[in-house]
């Protein structure tokens, strides 16, 4: 059975002021959502899911899901504020989503076999598909057994300033053992570095790995995470800024035993617009990976 893409596409109208603006970096005017629904397609996996908010339900479907379900199975799930367990309801105030953990449950109606986890707006590059496509297809129906691509951190930097990084710690048989997220993660006279939480310097080797939010799971993480949540909001409703986020539940499982990930390296370097300025370099990027045949002139042709 091929795999699933499964991508959080739900903060796409808010960030880009609409759909109509999803910034075309390609030399033909591509969206990095292209290259990495290009990359799954030849690296195996056999649908897409989206995961977006309904009040862009129609502009999304006429706009991007047209333009992908001629070559691949295309479906649609909604996060939304209220989608919470039965016993709950939102907080008055409460504007924020619940993080990518949420999304990532808005799924569980619609997957029924192995699946990737992707952010719509960064850019992966074909081995990190190809290596996840690999990993997910071999599983064989067993469950528990999690993958994430893990980039060096040294090929996720921006030039134009610090960045957030999930640092993992992995045991000598390349298995997950923990992430932690890192803020201010940056290059200084030549050695990649951020601040503690007692604003020591800590200096990252290069091939250190790090979670770019793309992760391996089998259906039976659905219901982890739904028993989880409820644990979540009994203790954190009452924050309005909470997040539900991926690594948490990640941590949560590894550390009850629960599952194991797989820590898949790659050399592939990521590539996203953080900052406004970071735009004019993805689109150099982009030109010479096409340039060098990595891609065609036109990645969909309807």
């Amino acid at each position: 059975m091929k795999p699933t893409l499964f991508i959080l596409a739900a903060g796409i109208g808010s960030r880009y002021g609409g759909l109509k603006q999803l910034d075309g970096v390609g030399p033909n005017g591509e969206t990095i959502m292209d290259y990495s629904i290009y990359d799954a397609i030849r690296g195996g996996f056999g649908k897409l899911v989206f995961v977006i908010r309904k009040s862009f339900e129609d502009d999304f479907r006429r706009i991007i899901v047209s333009k992908y379900e001629k070559h691949i199975q295309v479906e649609v799930v909604f996060q939304e504020l209220d989608c919470l367990p039965e016993g709950f309801s939102l907080p008055a105030g409460r504007e924020k989503p619940w993080g990518t953990n949420h999304a990532v449950l808005m799924g569980k109606d619609v997957i029924r076999e192995p699946f990737a986890v992707i952010n719509a707006d960064d850019f992966y590059g074909r081995e990190s598909f190809a290596a996840v496509g690999r990993f997910l297809e071999n599983l064989d129906g067993t469950g528990n057994q999690y993958c994430m691509v893990g980039f060096r951190v040294g090929n996720t930097l921006s030039e134009s300033g610090a960045v957030a990084r999930g640092v993992c710690e992995t045991n000598v048989d390349g298995f997950l053992t923990g992430v932690v997220e890192r803020t201010g993660v940056e290059r200084i006279d030549g050695k990649i570095q951020f601040k503690d939480e007692a604003n020591r310097t800590v200096v990252l080797d290069e091939n250190t790995p790090v979670s770019m939010n793309i992760w391996g799971f089998t259906p039976d993480y659905f219901k982890y995470s739904e028993d989880f949540f409820i644990d979540f909001l009994r203790q954190n409703a009452g924050n309005l800024k909470s997040e539900y986020f991926i690594p948490l539940m990640v941590n949560e499982l590894i550390t009850r035993g629960k599952a194991s990930v797989k820590v898949l390296d790659t050399t592939s370097q990521w590539f996203g617009v953080t900052y406004s300025t970071d735009r004019p370099g993805v689109v150099e990027k982009l030109q010479a990976l096409a340039e060098a045949g990595e891609y065609p002139p036109t990645l969909f042709n309807n």
